[in-house]
């Protein structure tokens, strides 16, 4: 069984709605492996978006390293077209297509003690989510613990960005663990974040575009 226990991961919240993350360890190893060939690279996408009314701005994509730039890399792995594979220790997402192929994303990660490796599947998504922080995160910030109940709401600051995706277990539960976005674009290939899987807006936009909830929409988390 894939996820027995809560997964961990981030300050990010439980509650109906939104983020949190935990972890329990789970050892995956899928077959996999990329090439660095004729890539595609989506560098001109990261400019100011008006998205549901809220106005993201513009990324200064070239203060950050290109291969951290969302781009479609040549990528072997046993695993289906649709699969999202979160390697953790070079900060890139991966959706699987077809042909050999996948779009790559930059992520950042949680900080060491908060990582975490196992399989989930995404259960929901939704778009300019609430975060509502969980307790233990209230403690260490006293500044955030009006938030555990009432949530903040969504907006350019809000800590999950304009997307979440929310990941359950194969028994339906939820594990609180998450991939969203975060204006925090700088934290991007680093391992400062304490919370869960984070994109830059504008890439975690393009991700929630093509991911369909549901058991078939898996991901493998790696260490």
């Amino acid at each position: 069984m894939r996820l027995r226990n809560a997964l961990l991961l981030c300050g990010l919240a439980a509650s109906s709605v939104l983020a949190g993350c935990s972890t329990a360890p789970v050892m995956v190893r899928p077959v996999w492996s990329e090439k660095v060939a004729t890539n595609q690279i989506f560098t001109s996408d990261y400019g100011a978006v008006e998205d549901h009314g809220y106005a993201l701005p513009a990324i200064p994509i070239s203060r950050l390293d290109t291969k951290y730039h969302r781009q479609i890399v040549d990528y072997a792995t046993s695993e289906k077209p649709g699969t999202i594979i979160v390697n953790t220790p070079s900060r890139f997402l991966y959706f699987v297509l077809p042909g050999g192929k996948a779009v790559r994303y930059g992520i950042g990660v949680g900080k060491q003690g908060f990582a975490w490796e196992g399989e989930a599947y995404i259960a929901w998504k939704q778009e300019w989510p609430m975060w509502h922080p969980p307790e233990e995160m209230a403690v260490r910030k006293p500044e955030v613990a009006k938030y555990v109940k009432e949530g903040m709401q969504p907006g350019l600051t809000n800590p999950l960005g304009a997307r979440a995706m929310y990941l359950f277990n194969d028994k339906g539960q939820d594990t609180l663990f998450r991939l969203h976005g975060t204006p925090e674009w700088a934290s991007i290939g680093t391992a400062a974040s304490s919370g869960c899987i984070r994109l830059m807006n504008q890439d975690i936009i393009d991700l929630y575009q093509r991911v369909r909830p549901g058991k078939g929409a898996r991901v493998v988390v790696q260490q």
